[in-house]
């Protein structure tokens, strides 16, 4: 059940990011061809003044396609009409005249060129023609129609993608408001608030309402006690407890291995605080950007390689959350205010194909008065891509080796 909820938490955050996308990019008009609920192939869809809105099979956020984000190039059409012209020859002509003006870099004389190859792709018929080349067709339409994203103005192009990572930040504060109004985790208590049926601690005989005031002989503070079980690895670990009046020394057991971590299976109850909504703003806005530094720093231990530890993939937030969610609600707000702020940071980096990348492509021609070569941003993109896979390895290496409890 956390692991589902985890998981619809991630989901979330994702779907808030893509919807920033959306509604920005319709306020600015340049109208957005799909908006989806987890990503295509569709389940249901529907569509209302030239968007289509659907529900997709993939339930992992969402999904939003604005029209042209390259200029067209040839090497489109050549990926675009392979199959086409692979079942109609006759097909040729148009292309390659579609291709000449698009090496030209006249846009606005491509499109009749386009016209022509749809009148040229209707009149074929060798079966299988049209549906070849419906998503070409498509692409190429929207990648020369008057709201394209390569054609708007700089400002128009840096607040639709800025609006990602935004609604993630507003989505952190809002989560950070909520907690600080509710009542944020200050701490724990040495009293036992709930023990998991059948775990080690059951079987110790804790019960709920025992105050743990030792482990293993040494006196504690409740923020010594998840370490000192941790630091166990599954050996026998003994813990006294007052339980009314008096001293109760348990049997010692062996805490057992869950999600990573040496757990004896209990929740101590936890302390918290509360604050009004003007206090709880200012908390959250203060608590953004003490973690916004703290990313900011993380990340350049793991490009340096001074610390690559706290590096995580989708398995690792999702285990991170759920851990979070078995201690208490609280907790789990927590956490995914930090995972939607960590979304904003990482998609803000200045690499294609993240949102930030595009932003910095976007004031780097509005500074040079001319456009970029399509080359320069292919060559880019493999670049972020591969800092990408670089991080998915790193997290995915931590995962593994927290799940082993390594």
């Amino acid at each position: 059940m956390n692991v589902g909820v985890a998981i619809f938490g991630l989901a979330l955050l994702v779907l808030i990011h893509e919807a920033g996308h959306f509604f920005v990019a319709r306020a600015v008009g340049m109208r957005p061809r799909r908006f989806y609920v987890g990503f295509p192939p569709a389940v249901a869809k529907v569509a209302r003044n030239g968007i289509e809105y659907g529900v997709g099979a993939i339930p992992l956020g969402g999904y939003v396609k604005i029209p042209g984000m390259h200029r067209p190039a040839p090497s489109d059409v050549d990926s675009y009409f392979a199959r086409a012209l692979a079942l109609a020859p006759e097909l040729s002509a148009p292309v390659e005249r579609l291709k000449r003006t698009l090496a030209t870099a006249d846009y606005d004389g491509a499109i009749p060129d386009l016209e022509a190859l749809a009148a040229a792709v209707r009149a074929s018929s060798e079966p299988g023609v049209q549906v070849a080349a419906e998503k070409g067709l498509r692409e190429l339409d929207d990648a020369l129609s008057a709201d394209a994203y390569w054609r708007q103005q700089t400002w128009r192009k840096v607040a639709v993608i800025f609006a990602g990572p935004a609604a993630n930040v507003l989505a952190a504060l809002a989560l950070l408001v909520v907690l600080f109004m509710i009542g944020v985790p200050t701490g724990a208590d040495r009293f036992v608030e709930q023990v998991i049926p059948g775990s080690p601690a059951a079987r110790a005989g804790l019960r709920p309402g025992d105050e743990i005031i030792g482990v293993d002989g040494r006196a504690v503070d409740a923020g010594e006690i998840p370490g000192l079980i941790r630091a166990s690895r599954g050996k026998p670990v003994g813990l006294l407890v007052l339980r009314g009046p008096n001293p109760l020394r348990l049997a010692p057991t062996r805490a057992r291995l869950d999600d990573g971590a040496y757990r004896l299976g209990f929740a101590l109850a936890a302390r918290y605080d509360s604050y009004n909504p003007a206090k709880s703003v200012w908390l959250a806005v203060s608590d953004t950007g003490r973690v916004t530094r703290a990313i900011a720093v993380a990340l350049y231990d793991v490009v340096s390689g001074r610390d690559r530890k706290a590096v995580s993939t989708p398995v690792g937030v999702v285990q991170g959350s759920s851990q979070a969610l078995e201690i208490g609600f609280r907790y789990y707000l927590q956490v995914l205010a930090l995972i939607s702020l960590s979304l904003a940071l990482l998609n803000l980096l200045p690499l294609l194909p993240l949102d930030g990348g595009h932003i910095f492509f976007s004031l780097l021609e509005a500074i040079r008065g001319r456009a970029i070569g399509r080359g320069a941003y292919e060559r880019a993109s493999v670049i972020g891509i591969a800092f990408v896979l670089f991080l998915f390895a790193v997290g995915l290496s931590n995962d593994i080796s927290r799940i082993r409890g390594g």
